[in-house]
């Protein structure tokens, strides 16, 4: 079920393209500036978006811009797990396994999870519960049970499903933003 439903989140997401992603985009970002949550965190967890996905380059210079921190993520699957670096340059990423950019460890530092104030996740698919389907590692549900902060997804009206089946070990998001605005 949750395969069939992750094929179908990257299928939305790829055909969003051109001047309709870019809208897209650009409406769920002012909806996020205009959060309390934005405007009062300093550290921003957030991943370097791939060409299919809602573009974060604009929100992580925006979080410059506003004299925020941004941390993204360097995932080891090894040991199954995350860990964000603070980064102040797209110089300081590379590119790793299916094309994702990192942070490059010798130019960033470490930040732990409860110095992060807002971690924006991603997903392909959401429910009104904040339930989400990822890419199928886990590593956000299990970075996420010890997240002491508030959690945050953007997507599109059109990633907005019914219900995501969900495990004990799923955590959801608590906000939701689309381009129609704050869902919850």
């Amino acid at each position: 079920m949750k395969k069939e439903l992750r094929k179908k989140g990257l299928d939305i997401l790829k055909s969003l393209v051109g001047e309709e992603r870019n809208k897209i985009s650009t409406e769920i970002e002012k909806s996020l500036y205009q959060t309390e949550l934005w405007k009062k965190s300093n550290v921003i967890g957030i991943t370097i978006s791939q060409a299919h996905e809602i573009d974060t380059y604009p929100v992580i210079k925006n979080a410059w811009e506003d004299g925020k921190q941004v941390a993204i993520p360097k995932c080891y699957p090894k040991q199954n797990q995350l860990v964000f670096y603070q980064f102040t340059s797209f110089d300081d990423l590379e590119t790793v396994y299916y094309g994702l950019k990192e942070p490059i460890m010798e130019k960033t530092k470490e930040l732990h999870r409860d110095e992060i104030d807002l971690m924006i996740v991603p997903g392909l698919l959401f429910d009104n519960r904040g339930y989400r389907i990822g890419y199928g590692g886990g590593y956000y549900d299990r970075y996420l049970v010890h997240f002491p902060n508030h959690t945050i997804a953007l997507a599109t009206n059109r990633q907005l499903v019914e219900e995501v089946p969900n495990d004990v070990y799923d955590i959801p998001v608590q906000h939701l933003i689309t381009e129609s605005g704050v869902i919850y």
